[in-house]
């Protein structure tokens, strides 16, 4: 199961990203900008559990693009 995190600060557009650690993302933020979301089957479950932190919540484009939106 792929393991994701979500970055603690928001886009530009106010959305907090999650990303796929173990797809190589080249856009990850710093580790002291990460909140750790643990393995997850689907990037939808880890955006679910990403909602406990903030409200606005994407996938990557690139490393989460199935459930990137904006």
């Amino acid at each position: 199961m792929p393991n994701f995190i979500v970055n603690k600060n928001a886009q530009a557009t106010g959305e907090h990203e999650v990303h796929n650690l173990d797809n190589n993302c080249k856009y990850l933020p710093d580790e002291n900008n990460q909140i750790e979301l643990g393995n997850h089957l689907t990037c939808q479950s880890a955006v679910y559990s990403a909602r406990a932190y903030f409200i606005h919540v994407d996938g990557c484009f690139y490393c989460a693009s199935e459930c990137h939106t904006k």
